[in-house]
């Protein structure tokens, strides 16, 4: 079936990039029938290694090994570029999931649970792109984007209901978007783990997610009632901070300017000087606030742990508790990695190392049979879920979506 933009097929070589009966270049060199999707293969791996900003046409040109302005003969900018990879990136997992045909249900399930778990593996260094850098879309192309993401849902939603009968619809897809995240958590670190391994950990992870409990709604308590006025924050650095951070996760940092700073914290953007050197310094310091409160967390929780399986349960939760509480500062502390200054992007990412290497010790206390790898693997799977799953629900604790993410931290770590 021809794509959206009239390329060939759903897939179109999104992952696997084959180069036969090339057309030659001026100089004698094979040109590629699929150099447009060779770019945009070589772009989404730049943007998720170092922002969609951070990133430049001749770069994504550099990596494919041609000029410049020949970029020009396949996109006219870069926004197209990002737009035909964040269709490639969905395209390829529809592609993965087209149901085979005459199987039970629960076979059905475990053949398209094993064909994500692969094309999670082969497009490791691309598939973070649906995390975040879709915020970069258009309001057109984001419905576009959630439109194919619904079809990819409700083909695992149908065998999963027919497995277990037993589920609502609603809760059958809340399953389901957890299982999808587990799939992309692969993408969002480089932490080494041999192929092989990795599928099945992800295969295997996918399926206790979906065999586990749905998320159950609860009353909002009157401390969360969403009409409470927000408290204004008194000092003025302070007031500039939070704004910035505001800002920042609704636009974006490159679309914030100082002036936007200035005003939401009622200001002239030169005050702003006063107080941070750049918007760099301000995006710095959110990232050392965030930092500073997911260290406080962890210490709280090991404080009051019996054993490491205790700890665990604790760290869960509080973790679980900072994103809801805190989702401005969490969102960005995410999102914005690739802004920092180098500096302080270098320091900040020990101390994010340091924190998953935290987890990794109390789960290898508590599965010593567990290799490290996998381990860590698990880690990053269950922090992942956290993050799209309160993201899914706008951090809304009428969702009852935080309880439900405990326990499904819960669960994959014990997977």
């Amino acid at each position: 079936m021809p794509g959206r933009d009239g390329s060939p097929g759903r897939y179109a070589g999104a992952v696997h990039i084959a180069a036969v009966n090339q057309p030659a270049d001026a100089d004698g060199r094979k040109r590629p029938k699929n150099r447009k999707v060779q770019l945009a293969l070589a772009a989404a791996e730049l943007f998720c290694e170092r922002g969609y900003h951070g990133v430049s046409l001749g770069e994504i040109a550099t990596a494919v090994g041609i000029s410049g302005p020949a970029i020009y003969r396949h996109f006219p900018n870069k926004y197209a570029i990002l737009v035909f990879a964040t269709r490639q990136l969905v395209d390829a997992a529809l592609a993965a999931t087209d149901e085979p045909a005459g199987q039970d249900p629960e076979s059905r399930l475990d053949a398209l649970l094993g064909a994500l778990a692969r094309l999670a593996v082969e497009s490791r260094r691309a598939c973070g792109l649906y995390q975040w850098e879709w915020r970069y879309l258009a309001d057109e192309h984001c419905r576009e984007f959630e439109s194919d993401l619904g079809v990819l849902v409700r083909r695992l939603v149908r065998p999963l209901t027919d497995v277990r009968t037993e589920l609502a619809e609603a809760d059958a897809n809340a399953l389901v978007r957890a299982a999808l995240s587990v799939f992309g958590s692969l993408g969002t670190h480089r932490a080494a783990i041999a192929r092989g391994r990795a599928e099945q950990a992800l295969r295997r992870l996918a399926w206790a997610v979906l065999r586990g409990e749905p998320p159950t709604p609860a009353a909002l308590p009157p401390d969360l009632a969403p009409d409470r006025p927000a408290v204004r924050v008194g000092a003025r650095r302070e007031l500039l901070l939070a704004e910035s951070i505001r800002l920042f996760r609704r636009y974006g940092y490159h679309a914030v300017s100082i002036e936007d700073i200035g005003r939401a914290a009622g200001i002239n953007a030169s005050s702003v000087y006063r107080y941070f050197p750049g918007k760099a310094d301000i995006l710095a310091a959110a990232f050392y606030r965030a930092s500073e409160r997911v260290t406080e967390a962890t210490a709280a929780a090991l404080a009051g742990a019996t054993d490491a399986e205790d700890a665990l349960f604790r760290m869960s939760r509080s973790y679980v508790d900072l994103t809801f509480e805190r989702s401005d500062l969490v969102s960005v502390y995410l999102a914005e990695n690739n802004n920092l200054p180098e500096v302080d992007r270098h320091e900040l990412r020990k101390v994010q190392r340091l924190h998953v290497e935290e987890w990794v010790r109390l789960l290898g206390a508590v599965r010593p049979e567990l290799p490290t790898s996998e381990a860590r693997m698990l880690v990053h799977a269950a922090l992942n879920l956290v993050t799209d799953l309160s993201r899914w629900v706008r951090f809304d604790r009428r969702s009852g979506m935080d309880r439900h993410l405990v326990r499904l931290v819960r669960t994959v770590l014990a997977a």
